[in-house]
């Protein structure tokens, strides 16, 4: 298992690597290369608990992380009614059809299969988003439902599992266990963000903090999930809050953190992916007792509804923010996210944890129809989904101008304080300043006004009228040319045994840390 899943992750990291050379969506090229190796390698287990309790939660984690506390606020009505009340519709509607269809399959089992493909993940359609512009508003309520909706749909789904299982479960014991797990969520997840933004104002240590946040996300969902609560809810809290707060930690907690998470971001949701297409042996050996053309009708009735019930709540939804007199998406921002109901590997996690004790036959069919929900959304819906922003000419151009002015108003703020506490600290020296002092004084004052000179210019995109390089830009590209001499020189002198490779590491930090700064 050990070594299985080493050639998994290196092999997921090489296609996601030409998938970012070639700008293409790394999700959806590491399921089809999973579903075309897949009859060629032995089986790789998909282990519920090793999505659930290693792969989810530092994921969720650092999605709250980056999220904007602020923009989810704004549209939480949007993500309430998509994070709760599309996965109570899609878990009725797809349960309803299922027992429909297969008469014979409890009903119980049938809302549990609902419950299982409702939430729809939304890395994919995040990163594609995000690389077309697609407007801030959409993206924020694809981030805040996929960030809510697994802890709607797998308390829903333990329900319908205890119920199929022979625990009789009334509509008011499956509403208080609902109700139960997601308050334990938000209060095991504020009780564990007051405690730590106290621990962090105390340690100052960006490396200490840094490996105090790899921990949060297992520590709070395990809290959580030990007294049957949400551990998606307590560690999407204990997310936002912190993130929040992030300006609160020193510069190197920053700089470390940002680093820390998108290469966990990466590894995990490339092995994440390639796993979902490597269940395609595993999943079809199971099917017996059906013929071919049966399974390959209810896998589309069950595909086809899911994405439509989607399209119908986003519509509906749409409609009645309208009523309500609230902001809501445009006709094109409803299409947009109507199509962007990609299902993902929570839905198949919780599909391979349906009991032993449930029949054979049927948690084999259960298992088969979320596969291929889970695969038709991702190929059908993810392919189509950069062509579908494309025609419908969806585009954050505007928001990116406004973000470009408000940042070159903010700078020039920033500049006028600073230069004014900074001529206080002047004042408050003794005498005159000498000679060096005031070149000092001068390159700050340089340095500040180049800062803020450097905003304002890309709002005309770093050039001047005739396409000349603006100052900045032109100050930026001599500067990258002359720090690369630079490090030329400083290995040089490594190679020729003049300097140490401590020494080494130092100066080419210090370098790295002026170029970062360049290039934001």
């Amino acid at each position: 298992m050990g070594l299985q899943l080493l050639l998994v992750a290196a092999g997921a990291i090489a296609v996601a690597a030409v998938a970012r050379r070639r700008g293409w969506p790394a999700p959806l090229l590491l399921v089809a290369a999973g579903l075309l190796v897949s009859p060629m390698v032995p089986a790789v287990p998909l282990e519920p608990e090793l999505v659930l309790y290693v792969f989810l939660p530092p994921l969720l984690y650092s999605a709250a992380l980056d999220s904007s506390y602020l923009r989810l606020r704004d549209v939480r009505r949007s993500v309430g009614l998509l994070s709760v009340g599309l996965v109570l519709f899609t878990t009725a509607v797809v349960g309803l059809l299922v027992h429909l269809m297969l008469p014979d399959l409890p009903l119980a089992l049938a809302f549990a299969l609902g419950a299982i493909i409702a939430p729809p993940d939304a890395v994919a359609a995040v990163a594609v988003g995000r690389r077309l512009g697609l407007p801030r508003r959409a993206l924020t309520i694809l981030i805040g439902e996929s960030l809510f909706n697994d802890a709607t749909a797998l308390t829903l789904y333990r329900v319908a599992i205890g119920a199929a299982l022979g625990g009789a479960v009334s509509v008011w014991e499956g509403l208080g266990e609902f109700v139960f797990a997601a308050a334990g969520g938000v209060v095991i997840g504020l009780v564990l963000a007051f405690a730590l933004a106290w621990l962090f104002q105390r340690t100052r240590d960006s490396l200490v903090e840094n490996t105090l946040m790899l921990l949060i996300p297992f520590a709070a969902y395990l809290a959580a999930e030990s007294v049957h609560a949400s551990g998606v809810i307590a560690v999407v809290i204990v997310g936002l809050y912190l993130g929040n707060r992030m300006h609160l930690r020193g510069f190197g907690t920053r700089l470390v953190s940002d680093a820390v998470w998108k290469v966990t971001d990466f590894f995990l949701e490339a092995v994440v992916f390639a796993l979902i297409g490597l269940q395609l042996v595993t999943v079809v050996k199971g099917i017996t007792g059906y013929r071919a053309w049966e399974v390959a009708g209810y896998a589309a009735a069950v595909l086809a509804v899911a994405i439509v019930a989607r399209f119908a709540w986003m519509f509906g939804h749409t409609y009645l923010l309208k009523l309500l007199g609230r902001t809501s998406p445009t006709a094109a921002e409803t299409v947009i996210l109507g199509w962007a109901g990609m299902r993902g590997v929570v839905s198949l996690a919780a599909a391979f944890a349906i009991p032993p004790t449930v029949p054979a036959r049927d948690r084999a069919l259960l298992l088969f129809l979320t596969f291929t929900t889970v695969i038709g959304t991702l190929l059908i819906q993810g392919t189509t989904f950069p062509a579908l922003i494309r025609r419908l000419r969806v585009s954050s151009e505007k928001e990116q101008y406004d973000d470009r002015l408000a940042e070159a108003a903010a700078q020039q703020a920033a500049l006028e304080a600073g230069l004014a506490e900074l001529d206080r600290l002047v004042g408050e020296q003794e005498g005159e300043p000498d000679q060096i002092q005031k070149q000092v004084i001068d390159q700050l004052r340089e340095k500040s006004w180049r800062r803020s000179l450097s905003a304002w210019e890309r709002l005309g995109g770093g050039t001047v009228p005739g396409g000349a390089e603006t100052p900045s830009a032109l100050y930026r590209r001599l500067r990258r040319d002359m720090l690369q001499a630079e490090r030329q020189v400083f290995v040089r002198l490594r190679d020729e045994r003049r300097l140490d490779d401590e020494v080494l590491r130092e100066v080419m930090a210090q370098l790295d840390f002026e170029e970062a700064i360049l290039e934001r």
